[in-house]
């Protein structure tokens, strides 16, 4: 099915294929998975290459795109760009607590299962085959899709003609564990980086710790905001203009009334809208498994916690933010999560997760890859993101400490144009 529409300086055109829920069993049950295809105004009759789009998370829909701007301006001077819809997200068959309330937990957990890289990937490859053929296609993964670009490269690289990485280059070894305890350490330089710049954050982050541990106070979701929860804004301070979105945010938390100190209404409102994981559950429920390989991550970041209790917070020590990790206690406190958790508990034990990477085929890789590698990332850890370039043939990476993790939302243009001049071997302007 396709539909036509008219953007800003693009031409956009809507599919949705209908595809296996299991590759394993193809005439099973079935799954939507939703992709938008744009192309400029002036390209739109041209028999243009496609580059397909794969967004971070895992558990986010492809961006939506209001004008022609950014990595999509660079993109559409040459191709035709695809925003895919990873399945669970956006208008693929997406996941919710109400969706699955139908199942039970083991139903529940056997369906997620579907939903890691290699299922995304056999998506992508039977896509490029009902629109394309045997042509091949270029590929581009931001963060997490950039895990899948890589999963890609192992599976099915007849698909590939190049490919492009921005913050998103994952071990291909190394545990979930490993992998935390590097980004907990990375996650304490960004705290350091953001109370030293913001010299009253320290206090405003403290007296709001403080306030909701005296009193019950409900966000404007319904749950009841703790100073676990309060942690979690720290996703946001590894990203560009992060720091001054929680800085401003914390500016405005508390307000002086008639009747005393309350915590501000659009404080309340704001803080859900810069956390994902009542809108976003996929992120929540198979985050760990993104680094699983025949193993159980087994609540892995809060596992890995206890080896840094400066993040166990207590009025007479300073107050740090957490990252980008997953805790047990979040299906007892966020609304949407509560009826996932046993779900969640079987998928986080799940120790038959398959193998994602081969390093012998990946070793022997010839589609050309390009990727850019962010030294500051608090993400993605730059070490196993070296450590794995080297062992990928034919890849290629510009290390920079210029961006953030999510660098291509700020500046894509610049940063799709000099990846794709390294890739191809010219000359940088």
């Amino acid at each position: 099915m396709t539909t036509h529409l008219t953007f800003a300086g693009m031409v956009a055109r809507k599919h949705t294929f209908t595809l296996p829920l299991d590759y394993q069993q193809p005439n099973g049950e079935t799954i939507n998975v939703f992709a938008r295809e744009l192309v400029s105004p002036e390209n739109q009759h041209k028999a243009l290459p496609f580059i397909v789009f794969f967004q971070g998370g895992p558990g986010f829909g492809a961006v939506r795109p209001a004008a022609n701007g950014g990595w999509i301006k660079r993109a559409l001077q040459e191709f035709r760009v695809l925003l895919l819809d990873q399945r669970g997200t956006g208008l693929s068959s997406p996941v919710s607590s109400a969706s699955l309330i139908h199942l039970s937990t083991t139903q529940q957990s056997q369906y997620l299962s579907h939903f890691r890289a290699d299922n995304i990937i056999r998506d992508a490859e039977a896509i490029r085959q009902q629109l394309v053929g045997d042509e091949k296609w270029s590929i581009l993964g931001q963060s997490f899709g950039g895990f899948c670009v890589l999963k890609y490269l192992n599976d099915a690289p007849q698909g590939l003609k190049e490919a492009y990485i921005t913050g998103g280059i994952p071990s291909l070894t190394r545990s979930a564990d490993e992998v935390y305890q590097a980004t907990y350490q990375r996650v304490i330089a960004k705290n350091n980086d953001f109370f030293s710049r913001f010299s009253d954050a320290q206090g405003l982050i403290k007296a709001v710790a403080q306030h909701i541990s005296e009193h019950d106070v409900k966000l404007a979701t319904g749950e009841q905001l703790t100073v676990e929860m309060l942690q979690l804004l720290g996703i946001n301070i590894g990203m560009e203009q992060g720091p001054e979105s929680v800085y401003y945010l914390l500016e405005q938390a508390l307000i002086t009334t008639a009747s005393g100190t309350i915590v501000n209404p659009l404080f309340l409102a704001h803080f859900c809208q810069m956390l994902d994981y009542n809108s976003n559950p996929i992120f929540a429920l198979l985050h760990e498994s993104i680094y699983c390989q025949n193993n159980a991550s087994n609540w892995s970041a809060h596992r890995v916690r206890a080896q840094y209790p400066q993040f166990n917070y207590t009025s007479d020590k300073p107050f740090l933010f957490t990252g980008e990790m997953i805790y047990p206690w979040m299906f007892d406190q966020f609304s949407n999560l509560r009826p996932l958790k046993e779900a969640a508990t079987t998928l986080a034990m799940k120790d038959d997760w398959p193998a994602l990477y081969q390093q012998a085929v990946l070793a022997e890789n010839t589609v050309p890859v390009a990727a850019a590698i962010y030294s500051e990332d608090m993400f993605v850890e730059m070490r196993y993101s070296l450590e794995t370039a080297a062992k990928v043939g034919n890849l290629k990476y510009w290390l920079t400490s210029e961006y953030e993790h999510n660098g291509i939302r700020m500046d894509g243009e610049h940063i799709l144009d000099r990846l794709i001049t390294i890739n191809r071997g010219e000359n940088l302007r």
